[in-house]
């Protein structure tokens, strides 16, 4: 687990070190404001008093204790974050839930999970006890200003984010004090943030990305955040001139480009532009330093491990690439080259919530998490995703790996993006299939399509089909869905 001893002062362990770390720098300066929302501002002070107070509340009204869970399905807002911390201050596990999960899918995780108590708006068929976020925070408005917190160390559980993996079921990503400090306290130092940073919060809250990288690292270092409660270019571009960070996703970059106004003169007062959870276009990080100046950092990670690298704040940002291992982090690639990346240290979880199954077959016997992802790791150390190991096409008994085709085909004039899957196929297994978007402006023929593939790859790898859409399947965080894909194909004619 991570050494958070040097933390605190005279290198004394504080006794809650979550809580340590995301009010730490604000205690230095309670009067700044911490976040900028919708709703108003809050300081740094009065996110420290409102935490204490929900604290109270959680533990007075509905008996949340150390160990318990507290699952929330609500928008990003300032008053969620307080609930966060309020959680570290009881030693609760935070539960967040993707605010587009339907009823169904809600009552899914809760039966696996069994919180104590469920924030939400709507009313749910459930016996969890539900409370409303305002009700919560009016029942918390009367209650004392400080609070006693919990005594925990690093091994004590702090979140638990649902994940589907590779095997369809949600799985709980459990983590720990010691996970999230790590990686909080890592990236602020390898990003430089500090409290002259002003950023720019555009991602959900129930994400690694959005909660603990985004709203962590501003907290801990003592910067403002302006919670914008999601993507809109104009909210983005009226923020960005009283900004200097941005961290998103490639969706929000493309949209960004995708409108005139945004330029180098918007973007004077950045310093960096943070972009993961899905892989980006070179032709994306091309445009976007042609039109501001700026090289968007790419850096990688999972809900299980929170960051793993990242390319470097200073020194050469390699596109394609997602960066070296974070100090302290241990990545390697097994089997022959692409192989499986896994990774070891203080950022890997502690195990799936009530799956010690998984738990032993997905880590190696030598302590390494087994990512599922497929990389390269070249003679810097710096790590190029391929692609999902349950992605492989293994067509007339030969390994594709889709990212090699996609980077060929993205490149082809006319298209915009594409995927490749695999798709079953009597005499090969598996049929190399690509479904391509076009540019606005541009009609793609699958016919030259098909003849340029046959030009660029190797006889095996050349798609038996291409398919051209108006846009490809994706989650919240921009993630391509390649099993939406493939069920969408199987319901397409063959042509």
């Amino acid at each position: 687990m991570s050494n958070v001893s040097g933390l605190s002062p005279g290198g004394a362990s504080p006794s809650n070190p979550l809580v340590h770390t995301l009010l730490g720098a604000g205690r230095r300066t309670p009067r700044k404001v911490a976040i900028y929302s919708a709703a108003g501002e809050m300081t740094f002070g009065r996110l420290e008093e409102l935490s204490a107070q929900l604290a109270h509340a959680l533990v007075e009204d509905y008996g949340v204790a150390r160990g318990a869970r507290v699952a929330v399905h609500e928008a990003a807002s300032a008053n969620v974050l307080a609930l966060n911390v309020a959680c570290a201050r009881v030693g609760a596990l935070f539960v967040p839930l993707n605010t587009a999960y339907t009823d169904r899918e809600v009552l899914e995780l809760l039966d696996d999970c069994e919180p104590v108590l469920l924030v939400r708006e709507a009313a749910l068929a459930t016996s969890v006890a539900r409370a409303t976020l305002g009700e919560l925070v009016d029942a918390a408005r009367d209650r004392p200003g400080v609070f006693g917190d919990e005594v925990t160390d690093e091994s004590t559980p702090a979140a638990m984010l649902f994940t589907s993996g590779t095997t369809g079921r949600p799985k709980g990503a459990v983590l720990t004090q010691g996970n999230l400090v790590f990686g909080c306290v890592t990236l602020t130092r390898e990003w430089a943030i500090d409290a002259d940073d002003v950023l720019v919060h555009v991602l959900p809250l129930f994400h690694v990305h959005g909660l603990f990288v985004a709203a962590y690292c501003a907290l801990a270092s003592g910067a403002s955040l302006r919670l914008l409660g999601g993507f809109d270019v104009d909210r983005v571009i009226e923020a960005l001139p009283a900004s200097t960070v941005l961290m998103g996703v490639p969706t929000h970059f493309t949209r960004l480009l995708g409108d005139e106004r945004f330029d180098a003169a918007v973007t004077a007062s950045m310093r960096l532009f943070v972009s993961g959870s899905a892989p980006m276009l070179v032709s994306t990080h091309e445009e976007f330093f042609a039109r501001t100046g700026h090289r968007i950092l790419e850096r990688y990670g999972m809900t299980e491990t929170g960051m793993i690298t990242s390319n470097p704040l200073r020194g050469e940002r390699r596109v394609g690439t997602v960066g070296t291992a974070l100090p302290g982090v241990a990545v390697r690639v097994e089997g022959p080259s692409p192989g499986v990346v896994q990774v070891r240290g203080p950022n890997v979880f502690a195990g799936y919530w009530k799956r010690p199954d998984l738990t032993e077959t997905e880590f190696t016997p030598d302590g390494y998490f087994i990512t599922g992802d497929v990389g390269v790791l070249d003679a810097d150390g710096y790590l190029e995703i391929v692609g999902r190991e349950k992605d492989l096409i293994i067509t007339g008994g030969l390994n594709v790996y889709p990212k090699e085709l996609e980077l060929i085909i993205d490149a082809f004039p006319g298209v915009l993006e594409s995927a490749v899957v695999g798709v079953p196929d009597a005499d090969f297994g598996e049929a190399v299939t690509a479904v391509v978007v076009a540019h606005p402006d541009a009609h793609l023929d699958v016919d030259d399509l098909r003849e340029r593939a046959r030009a660029a790859m190797a006889p095996f790898k050349v798609p038996k089909r291409f398919v051209v859409v108006p846009a490809l399947a994706r989650n919240t965080m921009g993630k391509v869905q390649k099993s939406e894909i493939r069920r969408d194909l199987a319901t397409r004619p063959p042509r």
